[in-house]
């Protein structure tokens, strides 16, 4: 297991995190998984025997009950505080009153509380803005959340499903009001969906912001129980939810690809398709969500595959974005100034 710096602070994290949406198993969350107290003990145990000291939850799921999980499984195997980084988000419905979701002040400061007390913490390492709230002006929730670092309730801030410029936008306003910094944005990354490198990841990389992968398996797709000719499985997870969407044929080019090399490699599909984004150089953590300890196991297993650059370059080739504005202007009409940058480097 290697450990990054979450983006340009001085917190280094695993490059897997455990996610941890299949705990609890409630309301429309039960489709992700419903795993009860026991085994998420023996999930998370064999998380930190692994080196895995990074975990991710939210207070939406399974309505709070996802944290309450994950904190009493930290109570219940010991792990000292300091040896895991925990990260939580805010934003989603936790209520029914229209106060009860959201990025405003009020809702931040009760959510932060009711998280901590879910968890059994006394400060989040990395709160997280759960996606873009467009009824509050984005300086109002930059406020709270300084707010709740100068607190010592929150040690990092970060984001997650926003656009680029709206992230942008957070940064300047940051700067200018002299708030904290989103030190990480939490966003959906996989060789089924690329979309992140038009602009999220450019911009990650100008900003020193960590970035953290969700649904790295394209919610089960890229897991290799799926081909052409099993397009549907009982009982999997993307059969009973087809999220987040991906260009199918596409995907089963990728799919392809995938099996004739994990058959070279004495590996499995999802191992090699969690290898690509390790590969990534933009990518800090890649969250896992897993239902078993078997499940997990193959999962961790990935951090040990290194993939060559041809193959690297055959699983991006069959991946590859389609051309888009401005993305195909920017790269002809700077390719002389890109070229002559490379050069003055050699």
């Amino acid at each position: 297991m290697r450990y990054k710096k979450l983006g340009s602070t001085g917190l280094f994290v695993s490059e897997l995190a455990f996610g941890t949406m299949t705990f609890g198993g409630t309301d429309a969350f039960r489709v992700m998984g419903q795993v009860g107290q026991a085994e998420a003990d023996a999930l998370l145990a064999r998380a930190f025997e692994a080196g895995i000291n990074f975990i991710d939850t939210a207070d939406t799921y399974s309505g709070g009950e996802s944290e309450r999980i994950t904190g009493q499984a930290l109570k219940n195997l010991g792990i000292k505080r300091d040896d895991v980084v925990v990260a939580t988000k805010v934003f989603g419905d936790i209520g029914t009153g229209p106060n009860h979701r959201g990025s405003s002040r009020g809702h931040i400061m009760d959510a932060v509380k009711g998280s901590l007390q879910r968890l059994q913490l006394d400060h989040i390492d990395l709160y997280q803005l759960h996606g873009f709230d467009p009824a509050t002006p984005v300086e109002e929730s930059l406020s709270a959340l300084n707010d709740l670092v100068r607190q010592g309730l929150v040690r990092y801030i970060g984001v997650s499903n926003w656009a680029a410029w709206q992230i942008q936008k957070a940064i300047g306003l940051s700067k200018l009001r002299d708030f904290e910094k989103f030190a990480s944005v939490q966003a959906y990354y996989s060789l089924a969906g690329r979309e992140l490198e038009r602009e999220i990841i450019p911009m990650a990389e100008s900003e020193g912001l960590g970035l953290m992968i969700w649904s790295p398996l394209a919610g089960g797709f890229l897991s290799g129980k799926y081909s052409r000719e099993q397009s549907s499985v009982d009982g999997s997870r993307r059969t009973d939810l087809d999220f987040p969407p991906v260009n199918k044929e596409q995907a089963y080019d990728i799919i392809d690809v995938l099996k004739k090399m994990a058959e070279q490699k004495q590996a499995t599909v999802a191992q090699l398709a969690l290898s690509w984004l390790l590969h990534q150089p933009a990518v800090t953590s890649i969250i896992i969500g897993t239902k078993s300890v078997n499940q997990l196991n193959d999962n961790i297993g990935a951090t040990a595959i290194r993939l060559t650059e041809a193959e690297l370059q055959a699983l991006n080739e069959a991946s590859k974005l389609s051309a888009e504005y401005p993305g195909w202007m920017l790269e002809s009409w700077s390719a002389g100034r890109t070229q002559q940058l490379q050069e003055a480097r050699i």
